[in-house]
């Protein structure tokens, strides 16, 4: 039996990581720091969907052709639909203190996970940074020319913000939960005067009543509700294979289920309400509502709320997608360690934070990102709701040759199912309907139904399938020498 500091110096050693920064990466979370209430899981997620990308978003949606009402009802379908599954995949981070990524080697196996899920991972990580980061600083700028008369160089405050929020991700968990739990009552506040201030403008188009009576354009019809609908699911889901490291540290599944389902369809419906009655107001004119708002008060009051609420957002908020990356890169270089590879992801951003035009073509990029993590999110749902029945063998995962290790450390009817949802994604299902949606029940049936099949004739997936005995231990009692050193060989 390890206390908690033991088992966090065995970590530090392990990988050679400095003190006074969350030391877990791909290990389990002992019981004794699962301490985080359904407030501050409510603040990281709600804050994290409220932030300047989530309202361009919003904004470009009307300015394709979508009515006002039809893009915040379009964005906010999207946002539920994926945080069903963002919250099934997150009760493995409540239930065994494991990050997203290491819980999918029980579906792809030891090494497919590392090659699969947590390779695409990282990618989707370092692009939803960059974009957050250069989307923020758009604001920033227009503010800023705005205010001073004098253009200001994107490129210089996209790296600025990219660097402050490196630092927090690499610290670590706690220095998230903080600072989101002290930024988030301030952006409301901000945010709130936002729309107060396009409200009571007194300009043509600007009301309230004339915004929500917005028709679009005569071409905004079903196939671009539902397009907007699969861009946001899409986006969202790519993080399902992450929603673990978020409530890893979570006291219970109420405190998760409360916290991540109003933090992440709140936050998301109030970005896309913001977004959406800028560009309504606009009649269609213009997406980035911080572009509006700075044109309609000079004084310098409003104009530095507006700065402060971007700040306190890239600052606080869009650091998670460091941090999530951070935990993908772990699980595929387990000889690295958290930090160093939080170092790693955090210099790409900031590289790809200095190109501000990674926020152009956003459905393009969204829509390819999605028609990877649909089929993903539906192999992992199924594989763990309809075949593991939620039972995890938690030393398998570390394990090598064990439950989890299928065929040389890949279990190839996940992979095969992924493939084939990607392709009926791009190429069979037709363009009106809910693609996402479809695209995760097709490939979750097809894997839970070719498993079923094929783990009487096949140990290796009956095994993995049903543990001979399901180790549910406490995290205290793991082989802490196995779980640090990884798995030998896989990297």
């Amino acid at each position: 039996m390890h206390t908690t500091v033991e088992i966090e110096e065995k970590i530090r050693q392990r990988y050679h990581q400095p003190k006074h920064v969350e030391q877990f990466g791909i290990e389990p979370v002992p019981t004794e720091l699962k301490t985080v209430r359904w407030h501050d899981i409510f603040s990281i997620i709600f804050g994290f969907a409220l932030n300047p990308g989530s309202m361009l978003v919003g904004g470009l949606a009307v300015v394709s052709g979508l009515s006002f009402l039809g893009a915040v009802g379009a964005i906010t379908s999207g946002v539920l639909l994926a945080t069903i599954a963002y919250t099934i995949m997150a009760t493995v981070g409540v239930d065994y203190g494991l990050p997203g990524q290491v819980s999918t080697r029980m579906a792809y196996g030891l090494r497919g996970a590392k090659w699969v899920p947590s390779f695409l991972r990282t990618i989707a990580s370092t692009y939803w940074f960059a974009y957050q980061t250069v989307a923020g600083s758009l604001a920033v700028v227009a503010i800023l020319d705005r205010w001073t008369g004098t253009p200001h160089s994107l490129v210089a405050v996209s790296v600025t913000f990219a660097v402050l929020q490196a630092v927090v991700a690499i610290i670590g968990y706690g220095s998230l939960k903080h600072l989101s739990r002290t930024a988030l009552p301030f952006k409301i506040v901000i945010l709130t005067y936002v729309v107060v201030l396009m409200a009571t403008s007194g300009l043509p188009h600007f009301s309230i009543s004339e915004v929500l009576a917005y028709p679009g354009k005569p071409e905004g019809n079903w196939l671009l509700f539902v397009t907007w609908m699969n861009v946001t699911a899409a986006g969202s889901l790519t993080m399902v294979t992450d929603s673990a490291d978020f409530c890893r540290y979570t006291r219970s599944r109420k405190d998760m289920w409360l916290g991540t389902l109003i933090g992440k369809v709140g936050g998301g419906l109030f970005a896309a309400l913001i977004g959406a009655y800028g560009a309504a107001a606009t009649l269609g004119k213009t997406a980035n509502v911080f572009e509006i708002v700075s044109g309609l008060s000079t004084g310098w009051f409003a104009l530095l709320m507006f700065l402060i609420v971007i700040a306190l957002d890239n600052w606080t908020i869009n650091v998670l997608n460091l941090y999530t990356g951070g935990l993908s890169l772990s699980n595929m270089f387990e000889g690295l360690g958290r930090f160093w590879t939080t170092v790693i992801i955090s210099v790409l951003g900031i590289a790809l934070s200095a190109t501000p035009d990674v926020v152009k073509g956003y459905t393009t990029y969204v829509g390819m990102l999605g028609n990877v993590f649909s089929p993903i999110g539906g192999v992992l749902i199924a594989d763990y709701l309809f075949v593991k029945r939620m039972q995890i063998d938690l030393v398998a995962l570390f394990e090598p040759k064990g439950s989890y290790w299928y065929w040389r450390g890949l279990n190839p009817v996940a992979v095969v199912w992924t493939l084939l949802g990607f392709l009926a994604y791009m190429f069979v299902i037709p363009k009106g309907w809910i693609q996402v949606l479809v695209t995760v029940v097709a490939t979750g049936a097809g894997y839970w139904a070719t498993v079923k099949l094929l783990a009487p004739r096949f140990e290796k997936l009956a095994v993995a399938s049903h543990p001979t005995v399901v180790q549910r231990e406490a995290v205290e009692d793991l082989d802490w020498d196995l779980a640090v050193r990884g798995t030998p060989g896989a990297d």
